[in-house]
């Protein structure tokens, strides 16, 4: 990708994309709790010192990278995401320096998400990230196709190609 290429888009596997038409999204543990998961992610990006967080809705999995340990990812799995004190396993840090994602538009990133799962029964986000330092946005569909998106051309790209309006 280059500032004048936002976007990315790669093809999954074509044995997925064939059979697209005959599955159905089941409903997941973070689709039952999806507002509730999204105010933990949004406080671990904002302000918990995570720069990098991984949701995969289908199988209930949260994968996070932190400042203060950048080659080491963490996997969070169904229920542990929401017990109580999970957030204070995580210092409260602010990055050194501005991340690409301002905090104030994590939630909004957040919410394209969630239309983004629940706007088809068959062509849905199975998993999405988040990278506030380097603005990357990656989203992957029931169809494996994946897309990585620059932060300042999400809201548009989005609004384009997979939101439905009206």
């Amino acid at each position: 990708m280059t500032a004048d290429k936002p976007w990315l888009q790669v093809r999954g596997d074509p044995s997925v994309r064939q059979t697209v038409f005959l599955q159905q999204r089941v409903e997941s543990l973070f689709d039952t709790r999806l507002m509730e998961l999204h105010a933990v992610v949004q406080q671990l990006l904002c302000m918990r010192g995570v720069f990098h967080a991984k949701i995969h809705y289908s199988s209930n999995q949260l994968t996070c990278w932190l400042y203060n340990d950048p080659y080491r990812y963490r996997v969070y799995v169904g229920e542990e995401i929401f017990a109580d004190g999970f957030l204070d396993q995580f210092e409260q840090v602010m990055p050194a320096y501005a991340p690409v994602i301002p905090a104030w538009d994590v939630g909004h990133i957040l919410d394209v998400f969630r239309r983004l799962r629940f706007q088809d029964e068959q062509l849905y986000l199975r998993n999405a990230s988040i990278n506030i330092i380097n603005g990357l946005i990656g989203v992957t569909f029931s169809c494996d196709g994946s897309h990585y998106i620059r932060y300042h051309a999400f809201h548009e790209t989005v609004k384009l190609l997979w939101i439905r309006t009206g």
